[in-house]
């Protein structure tokens, strides 16, 4: 066991309950954001929304950080590694997301794609991190794959998306995938106000000039809008990426992953009573086949 893990589960060996939690209080957020998001661009466009989201959060921390400060990184490779991994996210993963919204791309049709990414982990794992993968975890893997694409394929008919909506998306697939591995190869023990500042700082002055230049940033101002950009500030760009960052310091980099599977099913269960969106019956059987999936790839050793 490496001395980070070791530190993690203290001297008695046992793992803190926050650890034990996270996995739980992730999900729920970041499926959550799926949904939330679709309602935040009823009232603004995309990338302008993310701008909107990210000044929030780079204002918030900024006040976290003048009453906590948290010491900075030391060196400029670390200070290189958070921009990094905070650009991965949240320009390149969330950015391209939300454009693959403009263009067509279902919500579901992108959750769909963004599960390939414990596959696409647990493929470069081995020679990124020196990390082994065994064939369990192979088996839970496939599982949850399948019953992603279950649930999906039966909660609606899945439209043919633009070849920019799938070239989107395949870049916003291939930033997470590198920020996860980037994470767990080159991440340090930073204080999380600190990390979380410079990854959105970094994320922010990427996101708001391309918002000012391919959109007419034009906000509707309702309490919907607001209670939406809520949610997105706080839980899920405060808490489930600090809680996924943690997550990924933590414990084994295509183990975390994993959990990502079950976010497709979890944002079509939460959009049954928000957006009307109904879970047939053969959607339940593939939620039940991601759940095991993703219990024997977490568990797997």
């Amino acid at each position: 066991m490496s001395e980070r893990r070791r530190a993690v589960r203290g001297a008695a060996g046992v793992r803190p309950l926050w650890l034990t939690l996270a996995p739980v209080i992730f999900l729920g957020l970041w499926s959550g954001g799926y949904v939330v998001a679709k309602i935040g661009i009823e009232y603004a466009p995309p990338l302008t929304l993310l701008a909107l989201r990210y000044a929030f959060v780079v204002l918030l921390m900024a006040v976290l950080f003048v009453i906590l400060r948290p010491p900075l990184p030391k060196t400029r490779a670390d200070w290189g590694h958070l921009a990094v991994v905070g650009l991965l996210i949240q320009a390149v993963y969330f950015g391209f997301s939300y454009l693959a919204f403009r263009d067509g791309v279902a919500s579901g049709t992108v959750a769909l794609i963004m599960s390939l990414q414990p596959i696409l982990v647990a493929i470069v794992a081995p020679i990124w991190t020196d990390e082994h993968v065994g064939w369990r975890r192979w088996i839970g893997l496939g599982m949850g794959l399948a019953g992603t694409v279950i649930v999906i394929v039966a909660r609606s008919v899945i439209a043919v998306p633009s070849p920019a909506g799938l070239a989107f998306c395949a870049a916003a697939l291939a930033g997470m995938t590198i920020a996860t591995l980037w994470e767990k190869r080159f991440g340090l023990s930073h204080h999380p106000v600190t990390a979380s500042l410079i990854g959105f700082v970094a994320g922010f002055a990427v996101i708001l000039p391309v918002a000012l230049w391919l959109e007419d940033p034009v906000v509707q101002w309702t309490w919907s809008f607001a209670g939406a950009l809520g949610y997105l500030v706080i839980g899920n760009s405060l808490i489930a990426i600090s809680l996924l960052l943690a997550m990924i310091r933590a414990g084994e980099v295509s183990r975390v992953s994993a959990l990502l599977f079950l976010v497709p099913p979890l944002a079509a269960l939460m959009a049954w009573p928000v957006l009307g969106e109904v879970m047939p019956p053969l959607a339940w059987a593939g939620m039940a086949l991601a759940g095991a999936g993703v219990l024997i790839a977490t568990r797997a050793r």
